[in-house]
């Protein structure tokens, strides 16, 4: 496994010094850029090639959520492909344990047609992305759970600095506008204990997101990001708490 020593800022933590949310998709996503440079299916790569990873799913199971956690120890490696998909898996460690196990989905899609490309064909057979074999220890993916009922909501407008290097809203602040309309009470007596998140369409800069909520229990919570000029699902998320 690729490894890299994370030194957590303060303004990554919470005020409880909890890792936010945000800040652990944000490591995650440039792990992955960084260990897929470095293999050969990189950025510098797959843009001549006008092709983009394009992040489509998470499972994430927490052992114990990052607290008071200055240094983490963050893992990942790639798990290989299947057709149009790419799979990678990542570990969070801190000095003595490991905290989390996640898994993630992705494919490669064609800037200018927007179509998702095969795999295989576009790395050209590179060795570090051989085919997928699924293993026993392996996370599953759970179905995603779109809310029924919906019991609070918040309206958020997409600012010039939510978006990326692709112009699009970074699927890392998805959880951000998730999350927010929780509230402070929630937020600040509960962590995460599993996670799932299916990212579905992007959005632009200046376009508006509802970001809506229901509560299937006490520690479990449905969310749906929505374009409001449209109605379109962005992205799913369910996360259970502790």
């Amino acid at each position: 496994m690729f490894e890299e020593e994370i030194k957590v800022k303060y303004s990554e933590m919470d005020f409880k010094l909890g890792l936010k949310p945000s800040a652990l998709l944000n490591f995650l996503q440039d792990l992955a850029s960084e260990n897929a440079e470095n293999l050969g299916f990189g950025y510098s790569y797959i843009t001549p090639k006008n092709l983009a990873w394009f992040l489509l799913k998470y499972r994430m199971e927490f052992d114990k959520y990052p607290e008071g956690e200055h240094k983490l120890l963050l893992k990942t490696r790639p798990r290989g492909y299947q057709k149009l998909f790419a799979y990678r898996d990542f570990e969070i460690h801190n000095s003595e344990s490991r905290l989390a196990k996640i898994a993630s989905v992705w494919s490669l899609v064609d800037i200018q047609t927007g179509k998702i490309v095969p795999v295989g064909s576009a790395l050209e057979g590179n060795a570090n992305m051989p085919l997928y074999e699924k293993q026993a220890e392996d996370l599953v993916f759970a179905k995603i759970q779109h809310p029924s009922e919906i019991n609070i909501e918040k309206l958020f407008e997409i600012r010039y600095d939510d978006i990326d290097v692709n112009k699009h809203a970074n699927n890392c602040n998805y959880i951000i506008w998730a999350f927010e309309p929780l509230g402070f009470d929630f937020r600040s007596s509960h962590y995460l204990k599993a996670l799932d998140i299916v990212f579905k369409k992007e959005i632009k800069y200046g376009s508006k997101i509802l970001s809506q909520i229901e509560f299937e229990s006490d520690t479990r919570t449905l969310h749906v990001l929505k374009n409001a000029e449209t109605g379109d699902d962005l992205c799913l998320i369910n996360a259970e708490w502790n």
